[in-house]
């Protein structure tokens, strides 16, 4: 029986052949950046070549996610992934090539609503995913092993597949199609993590905020009733029940105070170049520069096995004595 997750989920948008293509081609330059350092097993630039849309789908959604050059190293290596992103898990549910899997991942799921995942391809051998409590994992596997539901005799990569359990038994190294990695299900590799948190104030705190903005919320008022200027006719000040509420992050609902502090509002351009081009046309003569030096005379100070170089200037009365 297959597993349905629970909610709507947003489904992948149909990519043209020229979006395909562009795609793929970046994934496979960034292989071939990747391949310049590391050790890989042979065969890692001609799989590359064979890259199929559904491979290069994934890797450009991790790369999307954070993933850089020195992280794709690991995971062609078949390390263990965490995303933060719950909506992974069906974007790479692809309709003819994804089967359900059993692997030992993340045993606290539910396996039933959020069955495993894998994928048959050249350059990732076996892509094996499933959901987190907060997300998607997702890892390479050397052997495309065919564990799933039903009964089967077993076959030669399920057997292949047991030899790299005992590899990484021995090693504490996942075995990846292209190496083994370090960054295991223990310690796993990170990307987009949300570590936002939104922590309550104590009680008296937030009552003495409320009076305050209370206050301000006040005297603007008065503000706007004793000068009526079209500025402040256009921008009225926020005028709410719980002046708190403005300060709490919720979604839909902006941060910040002021005039532009909950609007949609964004600075598109800085004033960069144009400071530039007044600098730049500005007159020479009108530059500050550096006085004319007085007479001088170089002076060596000596710490400790340091030599400084100095340039004493030299006052009126010593040099009317030296002449």
């Amino acid at each position: 029986m297959r597993g349905r997750s629970i909610g709507a989920v947003p489904q992948r948008a149909e990519a043209s052949e020229e979006q395909t293509e562009q795609t793929r081609t970046r994934v496979r330059l960034l292989i071939q950046l990747t391949t310049r350092h590391g050790r890989y097993r042979r065969g890692l630039v001609q799989a590359a070549k064979s890259l199929r849309p559904e491979e290069a789908a994934v890797l450009a959604d991790l790369e999307a996610h954070g993933l850089d050059v020195n992280q794709l190293r690991d995971v062609l290596w078949g390390g263990h992934v965490l995303i933060d992103d719950p909506d992974l898990y069906e974007r790479w549910r692809f309709p003819k090539v994804t089967r359900q899997r059993l692997s030992s991942h993340h045993r606290t799921m539910d396996k039933q609503t959020y069955p495993d995942l894998g994928m048959h391809g050249p350059l990732v051998r076996e892509k094996l995913h499933g959901r987190t409590a907060n997300g998607t994992w997702v890892q390479l596997e050397k052997t495309p092993a065919a564990f799933g539901a039903g009964h089967r005799l077993p076959t030669w990569n399920d057997v292949q597949h047991l030899v790299d359990f005992v590899v990484y038994r021995v090693t504490k190294r996942n075995v990846g199609p292209w190496g083994l990695s370090a960054v295991t299900e223990r310690r796993p590799m990170y990307l987009s993590p949300q570590l936002s948190t939104t922590v309550p104030l104590p009680e008296r705190t937030n009552q003495a905020v409320a009076e305050t903005l209370a206050e301000l919320e006040a005297e603007d008022q008065d503000v706007y009733d004793a000068t009526h200027s079209g500025l402040v006719r256009r921008f009225p000040g926020p005028v709410r029940e719980d002046p708190l509420v403005e300060l709490m992050p919720a979604p839909g609902r902006g941060r910040g105070r002021g005039l532009f502090g909950n609007s949609q509002v964004w600075v598109t351009e800085t004033g960069a170049s144009t400071a530039r081009r007044v600098l730049a046309t500005e007159r020479q003569q009108d530059r500050w520069t550096l006085p004319s030096a007085p007479a001088t005379r170089p002076v060596e100070v000596v710490l400790g096995n340091r030599r400084l170089r100095l340039s004493a200037r030299v006052p009126t009365s010593a040099r009317r004595v030296a002449s």
